[in-house]
């Protein structure tokens, strides 16, 4: 063979082929593709922990106030400045609270899907709204004045933040973590309840009134506007709008789990609100702890929810032990119950070590129980997919929200008559005997009965067997 020859062959043989030239090319897509994954996983992850951020720092703005009010609740009885009955203050955080709680099923309905695009201008307008509505009361001269700006007006503009940031937050952490992202925030509510009330005592005895309330407008505007932004609208509802309006699934509301959780959540809200306002004036009374003590205890029962929220929110979704919602919910339910009938109910005259055991106990695992939603709303879905149905875990979880607003408004107007039927005089050494034993009572059966799922569930199995 010729030299000319040879050196055509190792020519040919040194050029890629066609099929090495495919390969190199799909490799090269491939590679792209991965890049491209890989940029959007990790701007979707960025994305969550923006939601996550600024879901924790709107716990602020929207819960700072209604659970601190006690604290205002106190001033207003020693420092009375207003025309009108001094007894009116009462109804401001009961109303605000119910305000607050039963405005949620409507506002999550119409931001679940019609005006779901316009989520982050009404959580501007609720934080406005909130803002002015402190900064009007802090010029009240009248009691009514501070029902309509703190009772109703605030509570509303809370509401506006709460529902459409929540909406977002639930679509951007999946099924699979989505009760650990309401653990969190909750935990962070929690936090702001601990803080708080120490906060607002110290503004409220160095400047006043007014100027505490100008100082804690600027404080919901500093803290909500950034917040808000951090929250973008999940992609899925940026899409453009269809000439008819998505309507919501209501299949739920043929399921019988949907009912068994919802009278499960009246039942534990209206007993969870009884400790929160009641709790600091049986202290001062009957144990006859100082007032500093008093506040304290308040403290001592929003920490625990702190790391209950994120536990409870775990137990929801953990995979290693995987535990249904029922189960969840009776562990919160029947720990807090025990924890009234052995603890707050068994205190007496200056016991204050089982009064602060009990703060810490009830407020670890009654403070917990909204973290188990996270659970419900899983078992609601798979019960959907089974039925081949569609569901909407935003507008179901606002319906929850206003179970739990029933139970907070029916708890409240039920612990004034309780309260009188305690009676003046002492029948014994412990709580049990004084005013506020019928309220224990209440606590304890209302707490246990938040657990009641888990009866519907083992009547279920009993039926298969």
């Amino acid at each position: 063979m010729s030299r000319s020859a040879v050196e055509v062959i190792s020519l040919h043989e040194s050029l890629p082929t066609e099929a090495d030239g495919r390969e190199i090319h799909i490799e090269e897509q491939d590679a792209s593709s991965l890049d491209i994954a890989n940029t959007r996983q990790y701007e979707s992850n960025r994305k969550r922990a923006c939601v996550l951020i600024g879901s924790t720092l709107l716990q602020l703005p929207i819960w700072g106030f209604a659970m601190s009010y006690g604290v205002f609740q106190e001033f207003y009885s020693d420092n009375w400045t207003l025309k009108g009955s001094r007894g009116i203050t009462g109804v401001i955080g009961t109303t605000q609270n119910g305000v607050l709680y039963l405005s949620m099923p409507f506002l999550f309905a119409l931001f679940t899907k019609r005006w779901a695009q316009r989520r982050q201008t009404a959580a501007l307008c609720g934080a406005a709204l909130t803002c002015v509505s402190f900064l009007l009361s802090s010029f009240s001269m009248h009691v009514w004045h501070l029902v309509a700006t703190q009772g109703v007006m605030a509570a509303l503009g809370c509401a506006l933040i709460f529902s459409p940031t929540t909406l977002s937050l639930g679509e951007w952490f999946n099924t699979s973590n989505r009760a650990v992202a309401y653990g969190i925030t909750l935990s962070c509510k929690n936090i702001v309840g601990s803080v708080c009330p120490f906060l607002l005592r110290y503004l409220l005895d160095r400047y006043g009134f007014c100027n505490t309330l100008r100082v804690w407008t600027a404080m919901v505007a500093g803290t909500s506007i950034p917040a808000i932004f951090l929250i973008p609208t999940h992609p899925s509802n940026l899409s453009p709008s269809t000439p008819r309006a998505r309507k919501i699934p209501w299949s739920f509301l043929h399921h019988q789990t949907f009912y068994i959780y919802s009278i499960a959540i009246i039942l534990q809200s209206s007993g969870y609100g009884i400790p929160q306002t009641y709790l600091n004036t049986y202290a001062h009374e009957v144990t006859l702890l100082s007032q500093t003590s008093a506040t304290l205890l308040l403290t001592l029962f929003n920490i625990p929810g702190i790391a209950s929220s994120t536990f409870f929110g775990y137990l929801s979704d953990n995979k290693r032990f995987p535990m249904s919602a029922t189960t969840v919910t009776a562990i919160s339910a029947v720990s807090s119950a025990l924890s009234a009938f052995l603890l707050w109910g068994l205190t007496s005259k200056g016991s204050m070590a089982l009064l602060v055991l009990f703060s810490i106990t009830f407020g670890f695992f009654a403070g917990g129980y909204s973290a188990t939603w996270g659970g419900v709303l899983k078992e609601m879905e798979s019960e959907a997919a089974q039925s081949n149905e569609a569901i909407d875990t935003g507008m179901l979880y606002g319906l929850l929200n206003g179970a739990r607003g029933i139970g907070y408004v029916s708890g409240g107007l039920i612990g004034v008559p309780l309260l009188k039927v305690g009676g003046l005089e002492s029948l014994g050494n412990f709580a049990y005997g004084t005013t506020y034993g019928p309220l224990i009572i209440f606590t304890g059966l209302s707490s246990v009965f938040g657990g009641w799922s888990i009866l519907w569930r083992w009547r279920k199995l009993l039926h298969l067997v």
